[in-house]
Parts: C-alpha cells; sequence; structure tokens
C-alpha cells in the first residue's frame, strides 16, 4: 500500500503495507511481523497478514496506540481506519529480534525503529533515512525535526552497507553514504 515491505530471513516480516498474496510464499515461516513506525502505508494489511501467518505483532511502545487511533496512523489520508490491533510484542529498543537489533530513532514519529543486523552490516530503516539522501516527514503528529535530526546522527556511527528504506528503491551497498547525506540535509536547514 505505497509502502516497502521485506521479507528477512524469511522469518521476519518488516512493515505491513503489502498484500498478503505478497508473501504467500512465506506464510508457513514467518513468526514475526516488525513495524518500523505506526503510519497506516506501513500497516494497512496487518489484520490479513497476522491471520495468515499467525505471527507476533512488534511495535515500538510510543506507536502501539497508532495500531488503533485513526489520527496516529494518519488511515483518514488513506480513506480508512485503523487495523484496531494490539501488539504481542512491545518494543522499547535494544531488543534481538531473529538477529536483529531494534534502534529505536524517533522524529518520523515517537516510535520509529530502524532494524540492525551487526553481522551482515544491513539497516532496514523505515521512513528515518532513505536510500537517496533524504529522510521521513516530521510534520505529522509526534514528528520532530530536531528529534529525527538526533536519531539519523546516531545512523551514522553505524557500520552500513545495504540500507533498506521503508519508501523508495534499496541501496545494497554504500548505505553509510547516503545516511551521512541526510544527516548534512537535515542539519542544513533543509525540510
Amino acid at each position: 500500500m505505497y509502502a516497502n515491505a521485506y521479507v528477512a530471513r524469511g522469518t521476519v516480516l518488516v512493515d505491513a503495507g503489502v498484500t498478503p498474496m505478497a508473501i504467500e510464499a512465506h506464510r508457513n515461516t514467518i513468526t514475526h511481523i516488525i513495524l518500523t513506525h505506526c503510519h497506516f502505508d506501513h500497516i494497512a494489511y496487518l489484520p490479513a497478514l497476522q491471520k495468515m501467518t499467525g505471527a507476533k505483532i512488534c511495535i515500538h511502545e510510543a506507536d502501539a496506540e497508532g495500531l488503533i487511533h485513526d489520527n496516529l496512523s494518519l488511515a483518514m489520508h488513506f480513506g480508512e481506519h485503523s487495523p484496531g490491533i494490539i501488539p504481542d510484542i512491545i518494543l522499547h529498543g535494544g531488543e534481538i529480534i531473529e538477529g536483529y537489533e531494534i534502534i529505536h530513532t524517533p522524529g518520523h514519529t515517537p516510535g520509529s525503529i530502524c532494524l540492525y543486523d551487526r553481522g551482515t552490516a544491513e539497516l532496514i530503516s523505515g521512513d528515518t533515512v532513505f536510500s537517496d539522501g533524504a529522510f521521513g516527514r516530521y510534520d505529522f503528529p509526534g514528528g520532530s525535526r530536531s528529534t529525527l535530526s538526533d536519531s539519523i546522527q546516531k545512523l551514522t556511527q553505524l557500520k552500513v552497507g545495504g540500507l533498506y528504506p521503508g519508501h523508495g528503491i534499496p541501496a545494497r551497498e554504500n548505505g553509510e553514504r547516503f545516511i551521512k547525506a541526510a544527516a548534512a540535509l537535515i542539519q542544513s536547514g533543509y525540510g
């Protein structure tokens, strides 16, 4: 539904903006659905995907209410309602799920997260940072430019090869370059 989703290691679905048909081949192996944030384009098909896979739904505590409240999920922008689902696992940042470290990166939303694999240096960045050197909007409810800038700065400390954003084409290498470009762009006053 307008956002990227990733099947990672065959067991984790990151974000739920794709139709169930898109992940049909993984229906019996997905154990967790990890949401990078609560905006509707990333959660639109959550009820159907959860029913199909039986996976545990994971979201940061600061965005969990967005699964219930239309104003937090921005569902009304899509002419829809939030899925009305209570998550199975509330994230705080620092957890390791199926080998991915959960990094709390607020700014786009209060509960935005990234998933980082230290072994492969791959980062699934949601709407925190994109593979074109840009960053997510911060003008929706709960967003904050200064907080997003701090989160992007935190990501510059990571070794990142592959960068897999919530929108746009993934960068399979040189992810650090795009993160540093986003950090410079937001610090320059752009946006």
